[in-house]
Formats: structure tokens, sequence, C-alpha cells
């Protein structure tokens, strides 16, 4: 059987490394976990991200204070596992821990109760500061114990470390490639808590005998137990929900309100597809893409429209719009996240006969086609942040170039009430590359939509086009309605904005003063 020690034997070194790896990857795992599990209530803004990640390091600094502190003052393999099984344990039970309070973060976001919605984040913040905290003492422990000879102190620290960083690397990609989209955020948490529990019950164990790792079994079991019979109910107390999951890329809810279905995404700030089985019309912004080429000089027939590529094509909304709108186009449709098309299949009747659907980023996809097309819809902005190389000078080239010569590129732009910087910077971004851009305002809504045409234009013919097509008793409604939105609500010229490049797009400063200048405005909306 084996005993205590007071110094370690050396054939007990490779325990060390096996457990810094798992340590190692186990943080990295947890941190991905919680940018997921607050996501779905926060959203994924880089404020977000930045809370995270800036406490997670506060935490492992702390933990490794702890871990060399302790080791001198206890440099033996019962304390380090003992240690560790703890900090695998209170991982295991963030989660768990943590459901109510984001079940009442999100009732708050939703209705706009700023006290509470920070409280609760930081209030789930705080409870990863025990088990990262302990994960953290890993490596200094570890190198006190693994150290018999000052001579080989550099070499084994640096093993320690580089081991270390190995399973954060692999702990970087597992949750989010593989775990979260097939077991959930939820069981991720659990999957590495008792990964961690296993090795350093098994270690303890092998060290210092049964009776003392006796005491901790029931650690790797309550997480077993949790981990197998799950954690009852759906992630959010949604009114309507009828179905809920995770990909890799979003939290994704479906919610049912009467003959309506809607799809929402990550923290619900945001309708992104709406489906009803005999309506049209939902008032945002999908149908405002029928208006684009009637831009074109009349009279335009909608008939000559057999070309189109939405960029963010979510559950299709807008391509079962344009379908029955004009009866000869084909539309290739972009979507990154292959369990949005799924779930659009599923739940918003996505499967349109002439709808080409291709699942990749929309900047490599859109370059990579060989085809040109009459309106390019670009509704790939994600509330409240905007993917920075979908904002650039380069990209909006790439879209003119993959545009006919009678093309439109129609862009979906989120703004807050009194801030419309980021409208005017994607403005003047491509004010040279289109020769006529229009913006208008959705009414009752924080959303714009910009129109950029391949030829040279007037409003007057948005307006010529318009009443040749009201003469005219068969064209479908839903293209009246998006002209005459449009030409209700046309704007002047924007203000002069910075130009984003793929060198230097600063979306995200402006976005954060967007998001702020939102919140204390007490204004909340479902921007799109």
């Amino acid at each position: 059987m084996p005993s205590s020690e007071s110094s370690p034997p050396v054939h007990h070194t490779s325990y060390l490394y096996i457990t810094v790896f798992t340590t190692g990857m186990t943080t990295l795992a947890l941190e991905f976990s919680a940018s997921r599990l607050l996501g779905n209530y926060f959203g994924t803004s880089n404020l977000v991200w930045a809370s995270i990640i800036g406490l997670i390091l506060i935490y492992l600094t702390v933990g490794y204070f702890l871990g060399g502190y302790w080791a001198d003052r206890s440099p033996n393999y019962r304390t380090f596992f003992r240690i560790l099984m703890w900090g695998g344990f209170t991982g295991g039970l963030v989660p768990v821990i943590s459901r109510p309070v984001l079940r009442i973060s999100a009732e708050a976001f939703d209705q706009l109760q700023m006290g509470v919605l920070a409280g609760s984040f930081v209030s789930v913040l705080v409870l990863f500061c025990i088990p990262i905290t302990l994960l953290g003492t890993a490596s200094p422990f570890a190198i006190r114990l693994a150290l018999h000879n000052t001579r080989t102190a550099g070499s084994i620290s640096g093993r320690i470390y580089a081991i270390s960083t190995l399973g954060s690397f692999i702990g970087t990609f597992l949750p989010v490639l593989i775990l979260i989209p097939a077991l959930g955020t939820y069981r991720t948490f659990l999957v590495f808590s008792e990964l961690v529990l296993l090795v350093s019950a098994f270690f303890l164990y092998k060290t210092s005998g049964f009776k003392t790792v006796l005491p901790y079994l029931m650690m790797p079991v309550i997480i077993l137990v949790l981990l197998f019979l799950g954690i009852r109910g759906t992630d959010k107390v949604t009114p309507g929900l009828i179905y809920e999951t995770e990909s890799t890329y979003n939290y994704i809810q479906v919610l049912q309100e009467g003959d309506y279905r809607l799809l929402r995404l990550n923290d619900g700030q945001g309708v992104h597809s709406v489906y009803h089985p005999t309506e049209l019309i939902f008032y945002g912004p999908w149908e405002q893409v029928l208006a684009a080429p009637f831009f074109n000089p009349p009279p335009y027939d909608p008939a000559r429209l057999t070309s189109m590529a939405i960029v963010g094509l979510a559950a299709g909304t807008t391509a079962r719009q344009a379908t029955i709108a004009f009866p000869n186009i084909l539309i290739d449709g972009i979507e990154i996240d292959p369990k949005i098309i799924q779930v659009g299949r599923d739940y918003f009747d996505l499967n349109l006969p002439n709808l080409n659907i291709i699942v990749q980023d929309g900047r490599w996809a859109l370059e990579r086609s060989p085809r040109q097309y009459q309106i390019i819809s670009l509704d790939a902005y994600r509330p409240p942040y905007i993917p920075p190389h979908l904002t650039t000078r380069e990209f909006f080239l790439q879209v003119r170039n993959h545009l006919t010569d009678d093309g439109v590129m129609v862009i979906n732009i989120g703004r807050s009430p009194r801030d419309r910087r980021l409208i005017n910077s994607i403005h003047s971004t491509i004010q040279d590359i289109f020769p006529s851009i229009y913006v208008m305002d959705i009414p009752n809504t924080f959303n714009s939509i910009l129109y950029a045409t391949m030829k040279p234009t007037q409003p007057v013919f948005l307006l010529e086009n318009y009443t040749l097509l009201k003469e005219r008793n068969e064209i479908n409604s839903v293209i009246l309605y998006a002209v005459e939105t449009t030409l209700t609500n046309l704007k002047k010229t924007p203000d002069p904005g910075v130009i984003f490049t793929d060198d230097n797009a600063p979306v995200e400063w402006i976005t954060n003063s967007l998001i702020l200048d939102y919140i204390f405005s007490g204004g909340m909306e479902n921007l799109k």
C-alpha cells in the first residue's frame, strides 16, 4: 500500500506531468465555457470577454502565489491532490449554482433592470474565483514537488509550464469544437470537473493510500450523477420557448408567439428570423432587402431579378420573402452556423428549392463564389458587435466584384437613437466604391438599411418604380410594402465617419460607445 511522504519520490514525477496537463486543459476549458455560459445571457461582446479573461487572469495570479506558498508549507502529494480535487469539484458546481442567478439576469435583461443585470454578471464571475484559483496552484506546487536538485530547476520548471500550456492549448479547442455542440455548456463544465477529480483521486490514492482518498470519493460521484442526469429545465424561462440548443457559434432559441416563430440567439436581444405560414411582412429588416433592385432606372420588372446572395442567411426569412416576391430568383444563402440551418429546416420551413445553402464564413464564401448577383444582402452583423472583416474597404470591393452591372448591395446596420457613427463610417468606407448610396431607417426599430447601387441612380427612380408597381395588380404586396417603407423613411446623406480597412477597423470602439449610450439612454430594442 502506498504511504504518505514528506519529499516526493522521483518515480512520481510522471503523476505531476499528467496532472498539470489536465489542470492546464481544464482551466482554459472553463474559461471558454464561461464565455458561453455568460454569452447566453449577456451576449458575446468584447466587454464580456474582457471581463472573463481579466478576472480569470487575476484568479490565476492569486493561485500561483498560493500554490508556491502552500507548496513550501506542506510539500507533499497529499496536500497537492486535495487542493486540486476541491478545484475540480467547485468547477463542476459553477453551472449548477449559477443557473438560478442567470435566469434572474435573463429576466432583468428583457426588462432593462440594469442593477439586477450587473449584479448577476458580477455574481457569476465571482463563482469562478474558487475553482480557477485552486487550479492555478497546480504548476508552482508541481514544480516544488518535482524539484530535487537546484541544478535542474530551470529544466523542471520549463517542462512543467510547457506541459501545462500544451494542456491549455487543447482546452482552448476541445470545448468549443466538440463538447459544447455535442453536450451543451453545463455538461462541458461537468466533464472537465470529473476529469480533474478522477486524475487527482487516482494519484492521491497512489501516493497516499486509500484511507486518504476515501473522504473525497463523493466528489466525483456527485459530479458523475449531475453529468448523467443533467440539469433539468431550459436555460432560460422564456415565454413561448419550444426549442433550444447550442452550437459551436451560438446558443439558439426558437419561440412560438401565436402563429409566429422567432429565432433568437445568445443573449436574446435580437430576432434573427421570423416565420408565419401565410404572412410575409414582419415590419423588420428582412423585407426591406426586396426594395433594392427598384433603385435602378424604371421600369424595373420583378421578373428581371434572377440572382441574389444573402450573407447571414439565419433561418431564411429574407430568402422566403424573395422567393415569393420574385418568381425567377435563384438564391445563394451563406450561413456560418450549420445548426442554425438545421433549426431553419425544422422550424422555419427552410426547404426552398431555389435556395443553395453555403455553410461558410461570409467573406470567405463570397470571395470564392464564381457567380455575380443582382442583390447581395449583408445581414451578418450580429448585435451588438459586427465582424470587423465584414466592414472593411477591401471586403466591400469584393462585394462590388460579385455584383452585376445593375446590382445593389444591401446592409442591415444597428444603431442607437442618438448614435449613428456606425452608419456614418460604413457610408464613408464605401462612398468611392459605389456611385450611389442611400440610407433608410426602419420605423419603430434601431435598424437602418443601407443600399449601394452599381449604377449612378436617383431617389426618383425608386418613386417612379413604385408608381408603376402599384399600377400592376399582380405585384406581391411585400414588394409594395418594402418600396413604400423605403421611400417614406429615406434619410439625408450621413455625416463623415471613420474609413474601415483590413489594417484598421475600429468597429468595436464605436460599438462599445454605442452600447453604453444604448444602456444609459434607458431604451431597449430587439436589434437584428
